[in-house]
């Protein structure tokens, strides 16, 4: 096997081991990131290295899990997390400012890098270009203070996307399409690449919904050239200047192929209790909605929240229905009231919460008993709504916001 991103980047951070399928590798760590749901405890085990400061490239500490403070614990927990940072050279994202996965792709996911974070959902960044891997507290600790973290060296897979998505189809429904074909095991021990043609009708924001929800697969991470495109994005957000270019040889060889023709995929839905339990939206009728939830790291995005929001433009949601909006930063938020979108969102009646996970983790927003609720997020488990006779759907911002405007949800004929 040669020429592809994802060896590229391994062979440049592998600092003992043989880089063979399932042989064990230590890899380099750039970055870490860490949220607050698993950051206390991952800082409390640093803290005990005895060591004065970390010694990545760079450490954020995220608040965005725990936001409900109805006693002291979560309030102690933050500051605890604010001191730490500042005492360790860490920079820390207050609560309020977002959605972990969200502001690292905004702020500081970097083409090349590898990354691991206290999250599942850390292989976001991959839509950036970095090789970014979800671990455990301790590893994270560990990675933070020098030491080198080991994965078994993965299968990689190459997913080659041809062709262009058609209107009210997005990056969602793409990911879910591999989740149809794969199912919730099928990326165990491999790193799913993406190449292609297609590649360059996708923005950073639908790529790093793929390599997000990638994570439901159970693969080690997922990743997208760093091209034009990425470039792009970093230019809006004042970093163009930690662009690089990373993408596969013309004559890369993966261990698999899996092909998809962007322009044949159709609006999905994964239906309870599983994210691989896929079909077409077409196949599915009838069902009453009692809620709908925009938001979580996988669809946050101001692209998401803008096609949201055009397509409630003088409209307003039934009463039968409680539709729930999560941004998933500040900066999609000030854009938002900006073009004056935000408006849109209100007047049609939704319930705009923080900037944090909230709903998708079951912090709120729990629909009502025996509910079905519609959501744009990753995981749709018995339970994890927060009403354990619940039916979560899960589907793509413009069908979920179509299913808001529709007393009868998942109609699509």
């Amino acid at each position: 096997m040669s020429g592809t991103i994802t060896e590229r980047i391994l062979k440049a951070h592998i600092i003992e081991g043989k880089a063979a399928v399932g042989e064990e590798v230590a890899l380099k760590i750039d970055h870490t990131l860490t949220q607050d749901a698993t950051g206390t405890m991952a800082y409390l085990q640093f803290e005990a290295i005895g060591i004065n400061r970390v010694r990545t490239e760079l450490s954020v500490s995220f608040v965005d899990h725990n936001m409900l403070q109805t006693d002291f614990r979560n309030a102690d927990d933050h500051n605890y997390l604010r001191s730490v940072a500042e005492k360790y050279s860490i920079y820390f994202s207050r609560p309020g400012n977002g959605i972990c996965h969200q502001l690292f792709l905004e702020r500081f996911a970097g083409p090349g890098k590898t990354l691991i974070g206290s999250d599942s959902h850390t292989p976001t960044a991959g839509g950036m270009g970095a090789l970014a891997i979800g671990a455990g507290g301790m590893d994270v600790a560990a990675a933070m203070a020098g030491e080198a973290f080991r994965i078994k060296y993965p299968k990689i897979v190459g997913v080659k996307l041809t062709g262009k998505l058609s209107s009210w189809v997005s990056a969602k429904d793409v990911i879910l399409e591999l989740l149809r074909r794969v199912d919730v095991k099928g990326g165990v021990g491999k790193v799913f690449e993406y190449f292609g043609e297609g590649v360059k009708n996708l923005s950073v924001p639908d790529r790093a919904t793929i390599t997000n929800m990638g994570t439901e697969t159970g693969c080690t991470t997922s990743i997208f050239p760093s091209d034009e495109i990425t470039r792009e994005f970093l230019k809006s957000q004042g970093r163009e200047n930690q662009w690089t270019e990373i993408v596969a040889d013309e004559n890369a060889q993966y261990d698999e192929v899996i092909e998809i023709d962007l322009a044949e995929v159709e609006p999905m839905v994964a239906l309870p209790h599983s994210p691989g339990n896929v079909k077409k939206v077409s196949e599915v009728a009838g069902i009453k909605v009692d809620q709908v939830n925009i938001g979580s790291c996988t669809n946050s995005s101001l692209r998401d929240l803008l096609i949201v929001a055009k397509a409630l433009k003088d409209k307003t949601i039934s009463d039968t229905l409680h539709l729930s909006i999560s941004p998933g930063s500040r900066q999609v938020v000030e854009h938002l009231i900006e073009s004056n979108d935000m408006k849109y969102l209100v007047k049609a009646g939704a319930r705009i919460l923080e900037n944090a996970c909230g709903p998708c983790i079951g912090m709120g927003c729990a629909p009502c008993s025996e509910g079905v609720t519609v959501r744009t997020f990753n995981r749709n488990f018995k339970g994890r709504s927060g009403t354990k006779d619940a039916k979560a759907y899960l589907t793509s911002p413009e069908t979920t916001v179509l299913k808001a405007l529709q007393r009868l949800a998942l109609i699509m004929h």
